[in-house]
């Protein structure tokens, strides 16, 4: 049995792997920052966790991955603004690696967007 941190803990692909990791008797342990999501959490097999990665520092991340096999980042603000994506798409995932470092976890996956290539399409002044 793996104890597996799922960042993003409410978003369609992170419920949908809480489920398989529980299936398969391994421990989820989903990160949420809206208390209202920890029923979803539950009935997807998942143990919510309630933490705002987009404000917690790195050892208040290290805290919650403490003692984990791995960690799973599946949080993403969302686009609409510029400032809240480079806070949670760049920054906060970036405490979360250091965090995972620090907290011993050896494996860290992040889920990405599938267009996240060079030529994506979107307008270089687009923010």
């Amino acid at each position: 049995m793996e104890r597996i941190v799922i960042i993003g803990g409410h978003g369609k692909v992170a419920l949908h792997l809480a489920g398989l990791l529980v299936e398969r008797g391994d421990e989820a342990v989903s990160i949420i920052r809206n208390p209202a999501q920890s029923a979803d959490v539950e009935r997807a097999g998942g143990t919510p966790l309630v933490l705002d990665v987009e404000s917690a520092d790195v050892e208040a991340l290290a805290e919650a991955f403490a003692g984990a096999d791995a960690v799973v980042w599946s949080a993403g603000a969302g686009g609409g603004d510029a400032d809240r994506t480079y806070a949670v798409d760049r920054d906060a995932a970036q405490r979360a690696v250091d965090a995972a470092g620090a907290a011993g976890v050896r494996r860290f996956v992040m889920v990405s967007w599938i267009g996240s290539v060079p030529d994506h399409g979107i307008a270089p002044d687009d923010a």
